[in-house]
């Protein structure tokens, strides 16, 4: 199939069209759930269209755990149908939809316990396997196996003799989060959906009770000085702004059938020699589970569960969230991690359905989607893994107020743009190494973050050889991935870039402030930028940076999100 290229030329015109004439289906909110939302819907023959307020997944779906991932303590809580509904959508991800971007991970279980809990834990691990395996979709990850503690340390070198006395190790899978929401998007453009992002909705359009459209306001135009406001109209508008759920129904004066609670998770991101372990790590916690998660040449440490009712689009972590964190790992580690050893910081917002409990992590993880006005479907919860079956469930309520036949949802046969061809190319990735004169560990890298779309970049470097070159003060990506990310994806700032597209911003000690002017220089030329522009965006970056340090010494939520509000969110042009 043919890729679709998100870039400026493109944006302007999925505006337009949107502008010109009604649509069938108008998706609001681009991350996880919308970007799906989407796609279900274009591959059923519907005319759809896509907004998103800032970037793709700025929101929640840029800032999770990375896991894809069944749920395994939902077995404890009996929650049988999510977690094989989860598991059969994992499988689904790794055989067939993305495998360029869905990749196993394997994960120790130490056990303090002799006797009762190995009996207790592996029953769960093997339920785990076997609801994995019954799905269909599952055969393709190893099974999980008991090890001693001996077997168990040279595993895992950097756990502590006395945190445990034997372990369970199984499989799971992660993705770069994202990178998957900007290849959703990009499939469902493909396939003819119009998007934008930096694409705000300002109101609702009624016609009596009825919902017919939104107002629209184009934030890139609005700096330029112009109101840039516009209506787009649609038979259907889905809601799937997650924890901004109750802000966007608010817009149209109703009152929703549910409320969406905000829950913050942090996560560290550590250097791959400051844990000296061939498998990733569950902790049990007073309150959750701790995961130590393989990142590339780093480690994931997360995640917290707390209220937060703050500022939902830069939720802050604090000097507390951090120290809960390391205070938990280093109960296991025998060599502890200090403050000095954490490379990057990120929190995240999960929206739960609110129900009686004052623990969020007690909420539900089951999403729910309602029809509160006729034109306007909302949907809301879920985990990640889950988004296809929460996009399926919305685009289906969508339907019933089309009043027509459409097609069944098709999505469980749609790969990913990238997925096709992805294999045979990773067969052949030492012949692509040698015709290009990248190191084959580059092509890897390239291969397992855009797949089959790797031709592409390489004709960016065929084009112009300096993109072959690695990017000043983070090393791991290409000149080439900068310029390809404003081309072909979407990114319209800095931020964009170095916070999404790459993971530059957590993966760095200097949190992407050495590479920001070189990337900036880059993305100069694709999207119009002078030497005025390009520092401004500079400048915004490094005040990001800047307001984000200083969130984190702070004692607490409230100073820690005040601190944190100290850098403007958008770059004026």
């Amino acid at each position: 199939m043919r890729t679709a290229t998100l870039g400026p030329v493109q944006r302007e015109e999925a505006l337009a069209r949107m502008a010109e004439r009604e649509l069938d289906v108008l998706v609001v909110g681009a991350g996880v759930v919308g970007a799906g939302t989407a796609l279900d819907a274009v591959t059923r023959g519907l005319s759809t269209g896509l907004v998103e307020a800032r970037d793709w997944a700025s929101g929640t779906s840029s800032r999770s755990s990375k896991l894809i991932h069944g749920g395994l303590r939902y077995l404890e809580m009996l929650d049988f149908a999510l977690v094989r509904e989860a598991l059969k959508e994992r499988g689904l991800l790794l055989e067939r939809l993305a495998p360029h971007l869905v990749k196993p991970v394997p994960f120790l279980y130490p056990l303090r316990h002799k006797g009762w809990e190995r009996f207790y834990a592996g029953s769960g691990v093997a339920l785990y396997d076997v609801m994995s395996v019954s799905s269909g979709h599952g055969r393709g990850l190893p099974v999980h196996r008991h090890l001693s503690r001996g077997r168990a340390l040279r595993v895992a070198p950097a756990l502590r003799k006395d945190a445990l006395v034997g372990a369970l190790q199984y499989y799971d899978a992660q993705m770069d989060d994202a990178r998957y929401v900007t290849t959703l998007v990009r499939t469902a453009a493909a396939y003819g959906a119009q998007c934008a992002n930096r694409a705000r909705v300002v109101g609702f359009l009624r016609e009596g009770e009825r919902v017919v459209g939104v107002r629209v306001r184009d934030v890139e135009s609005r700096r330029r000085g112009d109101a840039g406001e516009f209506e787009i109209r649609a038979r259907q508008v889905v809601n799937a702004t997650g924890v901004w759920t109750d802000d966007t129904q608010a817009l149209i004066g109703e009152r929703g059938q549910f409320h969406v609670r905000a829950s913050k998770g942090i996560h560290l991101v550590v250097p791959k020699d400051r844990i000296h372990s061939s498998t990733g790590l569950i902790l049990r916690t007073e309150k959750s589970v701790l995961f130590v998660i393989p990142w590339g040449r780093h480690w994931i440490v997360g995640t917290t569960d707390t209220d937060w009712d703050l500022d939902k689009a830069h939720p802050a972590a604090s000097s507390a969230d951090i120290d809960y964190l390391l205070e938990h790992v280093n109960s296991v580690l025998a060599v502890p991690l200090t403050r000095d050893d954490v490379q990057g910081v990120y929190a995240g917002l999960r929206p739960l359905l609110a129900g009686e409990s004052d623990a969020t992590s007690k909420l539900s993880r089951e999403h729910t989607v309602a029809h509160p006005v006729p034109g306007l479907v909302v949907v809301a919860g879920g985990k990640y893994t889950t988004y296809r079956v929460m996009a399926k469930d919305a685009v289906d309520e969508a339907v019933h107020g089309l009043d027509q036949r459409v097609a069944e949802c098709v999505t469980e046969d749609v790969p990913l743009v990238g997925a096709e061809g992805y294999r045979a190319l990773w067969n052949g990735r030492a012949r692509i190494a040698s015709r290009t004169s990248l190191h084959v560990v580059r092509v890897e890298h390239l291969l397992n973050r855009y797949g089959s779309m790797t031709d592409e970049l390489l004709d960016l470097i065929v084009a112009d050889p300096s993109l072959a070159a690695p990017l000043t003060g983070a090393e791991d990506y290409l000149r080439a991935e900068v310029v390809y990310a404003a081309s072909h994806e979407g990114a319209r700032h800095l931020d964009d870039v170095l916070t999404r597209r790459t993971r530059i911003s957590i993966e760095t000690f200097d949190r992407g402030t050495r590479s920001a002017r070189e990337c900036a220089e880059l993305m100069a030329p694709v999207l119009g930028w002078d030497e005025q522009q390009i520092e401004k965006e500079v400048e915004h970056y490094e005040k990001r940076v800047q307001a984000e340090r200083e969130s984190q010494r702070q004692p607490d939520d409230q100073t820690a999100d005040a601190a944190r509000l100290g850098a403007p969110d958008i770059v004026p042009l």
